[in-house]
């Protein structure tokens, strides 16, 4: 004899729920943005614009690391300068590209999510500063002898460090 019961129905995740499986992610993100933008305050408050090493900066490590108050209006090694709206726009746009297609990334993964909280924290922080001041603060000045390593900030690191663990991790997984 058959059993006419019907299928148990399917429970779906709450809102909470949704949100609570991103709980890494969101912790990074958070975070590096807090931590980001509490720094660049401090440096603003700190250090006239413009300051740089001899000239009013901050010697941490002599030769070697100074904390100083310089703004970027571009990417990278001031690759797109004066392009901050572009940029802008661009990092509202990498934004939603992550979060529309978060489930094909891999987002539930604890690894990933350090990778793209440290990577969106990043984003927002220098995002809004190019908003606010219209350009990125920078503070973290590196000199390696004769060489001076392009200046930089917290969220500049949460991108590289994101970014590489995403590339060490995507690299790892079989096809």
């Amino acid at each position: 004899m058959e059993s006419t019961s019907a299928p148990a129905p399917v429970m779906s995740a709450t809102r909470w729920q949704r949100i609570f499986a991103y709980r890494v992610l969101l912790l990074l993100v958070v975070l590096v943005f807090a931590l980001d933008q509490l720094t660049k305050a401090w440096i603003a408050a700190r250090l006239p614009f413009g300051t740089y090493p001899g000239a009013g900066g901050i010697v941490m490590i002599p030769n070697f690391f100074y904390l100083i108050h310089v703004g970027n209006t571009g990417a990278a090694w001031s690759l797109l300068t004066g392009k901050s709206t572009l940029l802008a726009l661009l990092a509202l746009g990498t934004l939603g590209a992550i979060f529309l297609w978060r489930r094909a990334l891999g987002l539930r993964l604890p690894i990933v999510q350090v990778s793209f909280g440290l990577l969106c924290g990043g984003i927002l922080g220098n995002l809004v500063d190019r908003l606010r001041h219209g350009h990125v603060i920078d503070f973290i000045d590196l000199h390696f002898g004769n060489y001076i390593y392009p200046t930089f900030n917290i969220a500049d690191s949460g991108i590289c460090v994101g970014v590489v663990i995403f590339l060490f991790w995507s690299l790892r997984q079989p096809d």
